[in-house]
């Protein structure tokens, strides 16, 4: 779950020069995105807004049903169900409570929108489902045998931040510290990134298997999203040049 991270994010700009446009001037897939993961929310039982699915018990019943279709559940996962197959895709759409689904789309808002306009609308969407995907897929291999339903869009989050760190290293990232008394302070996005990776990996090593927060998840789609925004525009673009004309008074007749 994003929304856990000790270094909360609000803002970010690109820090170079060149008079870039501000970031999410042109991101609809990043809005579309929050606004379906918003959607899905509000009228799903965890939101509590939708009578159709009771109250108390019936509506702590609905919800464990709920995540348990459109989740992730790795001990069904891999016995090969077509449906269990689809759920690391239906599973980044849906969200355990408010604050899980406001953390979640508060770092795709700030971090989507440049990204997307980096990679180019479709390239961000089959990166952001792709990584998604199998950063799932990934924390469902190493805990094969839980039942524990996983539901989020922090696995394709984290590969937005993976690829961001890659393509604005000089992005300045506006963070809220809380040992420093959660003064806005600004830093580049290459000191904060690794540092929050850095954290999932400590994280992950003392997380018990069950519910919560699927730090493995992060960490593989971290590393996804670095590794895919390396390979595709880590190498620079040989243009080959034209012969230069030559001086009107070299010209043969």
């Amino acid at each position: 779950m994003i929304g856990n991270w000790s270094v909360a994010h609000f803002r970010a700009r690109f820090g170079g020069a060149g008079g870039r446009s501000a970031p999410g001037s042109s991101a609809p897939v990043t809005y579309g995105l929050i606004i379906l993961c918003c959607l899905v929310f509000v009228l799903g039982p965890a939101a509590g807004l939708n009578p159709a699915y009771g109250s108390g018990e019936g509506l702590i019943a609905a919800q464990r049903a709920y995540f348990h279709r459109w989740g992730v559940v790795p001990a069904e996962l891999f016995e090969g169900a077509p449906r269990a197959v689809l759920t690391p895709a239906t599973a980044l759409f849906v969200h355990g409570s408010w604050v899980h689904l406001l953390g979640n789309m508060l770092f795709l808002y700030v971090f989507g929108a440049m990204t997307e306009e980096r990679m180019g609308r479709v390239q961000f969407t089959l990166f952001y489902l792709g990584c998604g995907y199998l950063a799932l897929l990934g924390y469902a291999a190493a805990n094969d045998d839980s039942t524990q339903s996983l539901v989020g869009a922090s696995g394709a989050i984290s590969a937005v931040l993976g690829a961001f760190l890659f393509l604005f290293p000089g992005a300045r990232v506006t963070s809220l510290l809380p040992f420093l008394l959660f003064l806005p302070l600004r830093f580049p996005a290459w000191v904060v990134l690794p540092f929050w990776a850095a954290l999932q990996w400590v994280a992950a090593g003392r997380a018990a298997q069950g519910p919560g927060v699927a730090y493995l998840a992060h960490l593989v789609g971290f590393g996804l999203g670095f590794g895919y925004a390396w390979a595709r525009f880590g190498r620079p673009t040989r243009v080959k040049a034209a012969p230069a004309p030559a001086p009107e008074g070299e010209n043969q007749p």
